[in-house]
């Protein structure tokens, strides 16, 4: 079954990159010149992504006004001549079928992923964290995808990381399969150092059968005191197996400090309208670095 459906979690307070966060949703920090979050919709667009869930909460209006229309901007952008910028402005709206849900309170993942549910039905559907953006000329997503498609099971991207960041994401059982995809059989949310399984952790994008509405209901509280969806996919993991995708392409983790940096010097560098300009300022720093 293709997968046309994406729930984006983009509820969580970005409290690692605090004050910036304090009045924009961090989900709104911009790389050059696009929100981060406007990056992850173009990507499931371009992956055959055709309806979107965004789950927001309290404080995260921005999100839903930059995807919608905003006629008065638009004539402006006319009359002056501005043709150009008013079609990058005007084709927001188009990429995809959004709809907005709000978390009530700040549960987990796991409860998150739940407030879908409707919306989701008996359908495949992705789950993309808010703060990850991928850069790649095979949208990550569509790698993903491909892989439930191919084996009819959920499937995560995931790359192997320092054991430190093992400690504070997950440790996943993998065995190779075919290429760059693995078979996944079981999983545990910020490991212990003993619990380490590999240092293969899953980053931003999983694909999800709707049976993961019914083991949720059963998941108790998690690390963190939470809800986590992690969780739920051990037990999809050990009882019938998913996948994992090594994926091709970038990612940064638009929840950190560090990431929000490398993401606007990488991206900036490519950039078709500063690009040049941008290279010959580092260049001109580096020299007294």
């Amino acid at each position: 079954m293709k997968v046309k459906k994406a729930v984006i979690l983009a509820a969580g307070y970005g409290t690692r990159v605090l004050p910036a966060t304090k009045a924009i949703p961090k989900e709104m920090l911009t790389i050059v010149d696009k929100p981060a979050i406007q990056y992850i919709v173009e990507e499931v667009a371009a992956s055959g992504i055709t309806d979107v869930m965004i789950v927001l909460s309290r404080g995260k209006t921005a999100v839903q006004d930059h995807f919608d229309r905003s006629p008065d901007l638009e004539n402006t952008l006319l009359n002056a001549g501005k043709k150009e910028i008013y079609e990058s402005i005007a084709g927001i709206h188009k990429l995809v079928n959004i709809q907005y849900v709000r978390q009530a309170e700040m549960k987990g993942t796991g409860d998150a992923v739940m407030y879908a549910r409707s919306f989701v039905g008996d359908d495949p559907f992705v789950v993309i964290y808010g703060d990850d953006v991928f850069v790649a000329d095979d949208p990550a997503t569509a790698q993903v995808c491909r892989a439930y498609e191919k084996y009819g099971k959920g499937s995560v991207t995931m790359k192997e990381v320092p054991t430190e960041l093992v400690l504070k994401y997950c440790s996943l059982d993998v065995k190779p399969l075919e290429g760059n995809v693995y078979a996944v059989s079981n999983m545990i949310e910020k490991p212990k150092p003993e619990e380490i399984i590999s240092n293969f952790a899953i980053l931003g994008r999983c694909v999800l059968p709707a049976k993961i509405f019914d083991i949720l209901e059963t998941v108790p509280v998690g690390a963190g005191g939470e809800y986590q969806l992690t969780d739920a996919m051990k037990i999809l993991a050990q009882t019938e197996g998913m996948t994992g995708v090594d994926f091709t392409g970038k990612r940064y983790d638009m929840g950190n400090k560090l990431g929000i940096l490398q993401a606007i010097v990488e991206v900036g560098l490519k950039h078709p309208e500063v690009g040049e300009g941008f290279r010959e300022y580092l260049k001109g720093i580096a020299k007294d670095l």
